[in-house]
């Protein structure tokens, strides 16, 4: 399998979705009211969670595989994931017949690694190496060398990036027109690639903007530098996005094409998870919520614009919930921490909970040890507001209290203790 040209075209994109007609999901675009009230746009959530590996990356990996010559096949394949590409690359092995392994992270939640063995129905062996993404990727090239394997990026490949770009041409379809925004989750920035180079041939009046986690801005420090960058470090809870450096070609297709690009914070993408959960029943993982997430908090769009969000994945592990809750309820400013001076006397607890705490305030958390040979002694207290408009009486009243109370800033690097 050669190429002359390293980026993908418009027509790559368009001989990928034939390819794959026969084989994947056409995921409905359905009208979400709950972001068209919250924006007064016209706004769309395209469902790839509803793959047959609950993600889009199913696209990519099928695309390259599919492709590759009888003497590559007998090679056998390999390929890095925090979870998702490794799903979509299990099922691509499964269904064509060829025998690969996954290299994924530590941080991959167990019900990602479950269906990656699932899905690749004995045709995968499963590799658990590193703590991120790159170092999941860095022990598969090292295999690759060794094996005489084909890697099979997760997104930084032609055939991946054309693949994943699939998902711009059914949109339109979808629509019956280009829409005027698309927001698009970015990791490695595959997905934002592909419809990009798709959508500047064919449909160049969309404004397409791609979202990334705060903790993991791979591509904007790309574009910032001139070039991929390693960042020093990482906020890995967006697992799905979590990349330390993003991919050569993916940045060279974003930073010759106007695209935007914005960050999002963990705590506003659990927030709208909690939201795509409740209000719409959509189970999303954290890097599918990005894109609604960055639409609400990040964008400005015109009343009665066209918008599509892609909910690129809901392969989320139901037991990070109390963390999602946890993260969204300091997003909303509902959740707060202080170190409280009790005297260690009897009453002192019930004082502050008559004289500090409003009506509707709750102790969320309190831990305390009892020092004999001490007059007084701190606590760690986490109190839940009803509103986040409690806070200042709140504050107010242990500005008044005889207690000593210190307030644990969000930015403290004792936070990433509690949340």
């Amino acid at each position: 399998m050669t190429r002359t040209d390293p980026l993908p075209t418009a027509l790559d994109v368009e001989a990928a979705f034939v390819r794959l007609r026969s084989v994947i999901r056409e995921t409905p675009l359905i009208p979400s009211v709950r972001l068209s009230a919250a924006t007064g746009a016209n706004v769309w959530v395209k469902r790839e969670d509803l793959q047959p590996v609950r993600s889009y990356k199913v696209r990519g990996a099928y695309n390259l595989i599919a492709q590759l010559d009888a003497e590559e096949r007998a090679k056998g394949v390999v390929t890095a994931s925090a979870g998702n590409h490794a799903q979509g690359f299990a099922f691509a092995c499964a269904q064509l017949g060829l025998h690969g392994r996954v290299y994924v992270p530590s941080t991959t939640p167990r019900q990602k690694r479950d269906r990656i063995t699932a899905l690749g129905a004995g045709h995968v062996d499963l590799v658990v190496d590193g703590e991120t993404y790159d170092d999941a990727a860095a022990a598969a090239r090292a295999d690759c060398e060794h094996t005489g394997a084909v890697m099979v990026p997760a997104f930084d490949h032609a055939d991946t990036i054309a693949g994943q770009g699939t998902t711009a041409i059914e949109i339109v379809e979808q629509l019956g027109h280009a829409p005027d925004v698309l927001v698009v989750p970015v990791g490695g920035a595959g997905m934002l690639a592909g419809c990009t180079t798709w959508l500047a041939a064919r449909h160049p009046r969309t404004r397409v903007v791609g979202a990334e986690p705060t903790g993991a801005p791979c591509l904007a420090a790309a574009i910032e530098a001139g070039e991929p960058v390693t960042l020093d470090h990482i906020e890995t809870f967006v697992d799905g996005a979590a990349v330390r450096r993003a991919g050569d070609l993916t940045h060279a297709i974003v930073d010759r094409h106007d695209v935007d690009l914005v960050t999002v914070d963990e705590g506003r993408i659990c927030t709208e998870m909690l939201d795509l959960y409740q209000v719409d029943g959509i189970i999303a993982e954290p890097a599918g919520a990005l894109a609604s997430a960055a639409l609400l908090s990040q964008l400005e769009v015109e009343p009665g614009q066209d918008v599509v969000v892609l909910l690129s994945g809901g392969n989320n592990d139901v037991s990070r919930y109390a963390e999602i809750v946890e993260r969204s309820l300091v997003d909303l400013g509902r959740k707060h921490y202080f170190l409280v001076t009790f005297p260690q006397e009897p009453g002192a607890l019930r004082r502050f909970v008559e004289d500090v705490l409003g009506p509707d305030d709750d102790i969320a958390l309190f831990e305390y040890v009892k020092r004999s040979n001490r007059e007084a002694g701190p606590a760690l207290v986490g109190i839940e507001l009803a509103h986040r408009e409690d806070l200042d009486g709140l504050l107010q009243r242990m500005d008044a209290s005889p207690m000593t109370i210190e307030r644990i800033p969000a930015d403290s690097p004792f936070y990433r203790f509690l949340v």
